[in-house]
């Protein structure tokens, strides 16, 4: 069975079901939790000095699915990177999904071709993860200079379709509201990483190399020897063979 709508989770008439206690294992309530798909909560550049900040603000109560945040991160990313570049701005997820969703798996088969309904009140089994959102909570917030300002609003309204909510949209100054920015970016880090570890690589093939040629040298140098060793065994043994036919003559 393939993916359902967001509609069918969206709303929040069950309480919170988040207790998942890693430490004290008596009070684990949630035997399995459901990974989170969504990858990343922070991307782009958070080094540069930013002066404004987009919001992506939910309009009402709701409840949004963690592919859902995750399909909105990498739609406005792939936009902005390929407009502004991914050195001019700095996306951050505002919310986690915590909230584990829970569904009362129907059996599907033989039965004039209907599906069973199952029990009346069930209490399920984990499928998902969802965040739950309140009215004028911020989803999703961008930072940018005010020249990329109408790229950026563009980006954010392609994403509204990927959320089961209403959603608006503001601008403002206020930068530090985002919070505490990462001091280091993790892309570049893995980059310098892999760019190490080739020069360690490159080094290593030059001295095998290296070795690779001595020996082949002194290979050379002892089969040059060898040879030398050879033939003048050849020579030596040759002179005495004659010596010894002249010897014979001379008797004769």
């Amino acid at each position: 069975m393939g993916l359902r709508p967001g509609k069918c989770y969206r709303a929040q008439s069950k309480p919170a079901f988040t207790r998942t206690a890693v430490k004290v294992h008596k009070r684990n309530y949630i035997g399995a939790t459901p990974g989170v798909k969504t990858r990343q909560f922070n991307s782009g550049n958070p080094l540069k000095k930013y002066t404004h900040i987009a919001d992506l603000i939910a309009e009402e109560k709701v409840q949004i699915r963690d592919n859902s945040l995750e399909s909105i991160r990498v739609a406005i990313n792939r936009d902005l990177t390929k407009t502004v570049g991914k050195e001019n701005f700095f996306i951050r997820l505002r919310i986690y999904p915590y909230h584990i969703l829970r569904e009362n798996k129907q059996a599907q088969g033989a039965g004039a071709d209907r599906v069973t309904k199952g029990m009346s009140h069930p209490y399920g089994k984990p499928i998902g993860r969802a965040a739950r959102v309140r009215a004028k909570q911020k989803i999703l917030s961008v930072l940018f200079n005010e020249e990329h300002l109408k790229v950026v609003k563009e980006a954010l309204t392609k994403a509204k379709p990927k959320l089961t909510c209403k959603v608006s949209i503001r601008v403002g100054q206020d930068i530090e509201s985002i919070g505490t920015l990462p001091k280091r970016i993790k892309i570049r880090e893995v980059k310098e990483k892999e760019e190490e570890k080739t020069e360690e690589g490159k080094e290593e093939e030059k001295k095998e190399k290296g070795k690779d040629g001595k020996a082949i040298e002194k290979k050379t140098e002892k089969g040059k020897t060898e040879e030398k060793k050879g033939e003048k065994g050849k020579d030596s043994k040759g002179t005495e063979k004659k010596e010894e036919k002249g010897k014979e003559k001379k008797k004769k």
